[in-house]
């Protein structure tokens, strides 16, 4: 083998760094490697199968995920023994696992079906009925879980270890009985578990899916429009994408789920907490203030325009100041405002009042 550090993908020659696997360069270079089990944020275990290629030399096909490099290596990410491998396992997976679509994608597309049908595996080996159980009686309000549709990845339960630290799931049972489940069967309420929805996230296939409604009406949720924004419930910033369905509220649009960037583009690194992934409710509750409000000479709120809002609190401010001086007054914000609005805030009751009674529920 050659010292250089560089290996022949698919007859092409690329770099790469001590540590990376096959798969790392693949991803590196937009080459496609199916995976089931993979996630770049939790270690490799190959359990999927999926991510096979042909290593020269190799007797037996290596997990992509999984096989460190070393120079020289000849690797095959595609050919005829490749594909008849993932044909023939994708039919596998298949046997006990739902063929509608409509059954298949309750709510996040189901990438073993995609897989199946991008590489042709038969799907005329019959259908064997899953043996996997579920928490029927479950009374978390978030996370539902449908064993028909598990192909035991992992992936949920790996997350829940090795990036929350909680283990609020594993994997019990044995043979086909195997299954996801908690201590005892116990309810996600009476577990460690944080609701953070991670095991929803990770999920390829929508076992691990959402209880409160996905979408309004028939529309498919790969259809939703996606929103970049970051989360306002505390100071961390986590960046999240709001899925919005633009036909709801008389066409006006609704958020109906949200879900976590891409590993490796945003600081939160794709983890979200309870009330990033679940508590969007407020957004459209019938409760909301949604235009300003102005307390007349009746006692009563009344709507008003921003500009008049706006003008209407100088004015008390600098009254209150003008009477009693400019410590008489406080300014107090959230940390659910972005830092750079924290910082206007603060600027405002030191440069504009001269204040430095200021303060931000966040601050340490």
């Amino acid at each position: 083998m050659s010292d250089k550090s560089t290996i022949k993908l698919n007859g092409r020659e690329y770099d790469f760094a001590p540590g990376e696997t096959v798969l790392d360069v693949a991803a590196r270079h937009d080459i496609y490697i199916p995976t089931l089990c993979h996630d770049p944020r939790l270690d490799a275990v190959g359990a999927c199968r999926t991510c096979l290629v042909e290593i020269d030399g190799w007797r037996r096909l290596a997990p992509a995920c999984a096989t460190q490099l070393e120079p020289g290596m000849e690797i095959a990410s595609e050919n005829e023994r490749i594909d008849r491998h993932r044909q023939t396992l994708l039919s596998l997976y298949m046997t006990d696992h739902p063929t509608d679509p409509a059954a298949a994608e309750p709510g996040a597309p189901n990438e073993l079906h995609a897989m199946a049908s991008h590489y042709e595996a038969p799907m005329d080996w019959g259908y064997m009925e899953s043996l996997r159980d579920a928490r029927p009686d479950d009374r978390n309000p978030y996370v539902l879980f449908e064993p028909d549709l598990c192909i035991l990845c992992a992936r949920c339960t790996r997350y829940c270890d090795e990036i929350e630290g909680v283990n609020a799931i594993t994997l019990a049972g044995r043979a086909s009985e195997t299954t996801i489940s908690t201590v005892d069967k116990l309810s996600l309420m009476d577990t460690s578990c944080e609701l953070c929805g991670g095991c929803i996230d990770v999920c390829p296939t929508g076992a691990m899916g959402k209880k409160m409604p996905l979408v309004r009406g028939d529309k498919p949720e790969r259809e939703l429009d996606k929103v970049r924004t970051t989360c306002n419930f505390c100071g961390v910033g986590c960046q999240l994408d709001l899925n919005v369905d633009r036909d709801a509220r008389d066409g006006q649009g609704r958020i109906v789920k949200v879900t976590s960037p891409p590993v490796g583009t945003t600081t939160n690194d794709g983890n979200l907490c309870v009330k990033g992934r679940f508590a969007y409710d407020f957004v459209h509750h019938e409760d909301r203030i949604t235009t300003p409000l102005i307390r007349g000479e009746d006692g009563e709120l009344h709507p008003a325009s921003w500009d008049e809002a706006l003008q209407a609190a100088a004015s008390g401010l600098l009254a209150v100041k003008d009477k009693h001086g400019k410590d008489s007054l406080g300014f107090v914000s959230s940390s659910r405002c972005t830092m750079e609005e924290n910082f206007l805030v603060q600027k405002m009751s030191r440069a504009v009042f001269g204040t430095n009674n200021v303060h931000q529920c966040a601050a340490t």
